[in-house]
């Protein structure tokens, strides 16, 4: 995948823009970010913050070894799959990201 292909891919399932990085934000507030992606040129990593407000890196690849998948699921390669709770927080914020569009209109 590209820095552009996995961008949008995540965008496309409940991440969000949160400065200049796509991420998935705190549940009930969803105001601060907590897992961020910072795509780099050549490697992209997957940060969580910690409770003291530092970012820790828990899993980077290079863009050739992330592959997409092809059912629309996470990408494999940078550790998504493997990471507790981190599928129930993105299905959180794309549903609070649809609900949001419906209160809008």
């Amino acid at each position: 995948m590209t820095k552009d292909e996995l961008s949008a891919w995540a965008l496309a399932n409940g991440w969000q823009m949160a400065g200049e990085f796509p991420s998935l934000m705190k549940p009930r507030t969803f105001d601060v970010a907590i897992v961020r992606l910072v795509l780099k040129a050549t490697v992209a990593n997957l940060e969580i913050k910690k409770p003291n407000g530092k970012w820790e890196k828990v899993a980077s690849a290079s863009y050739s070894k992330i592959t997409a998948d092809p059912d629309g699921g996470a990408p494999s390669g940078l550790s998504l799959d493997t990471i507790n709770g981190l599928t129930s927080l993105m299905h959180a914020n794309k549903d609070h990201l649809v609900f949001a569009k419906f209160k809008a209109s």
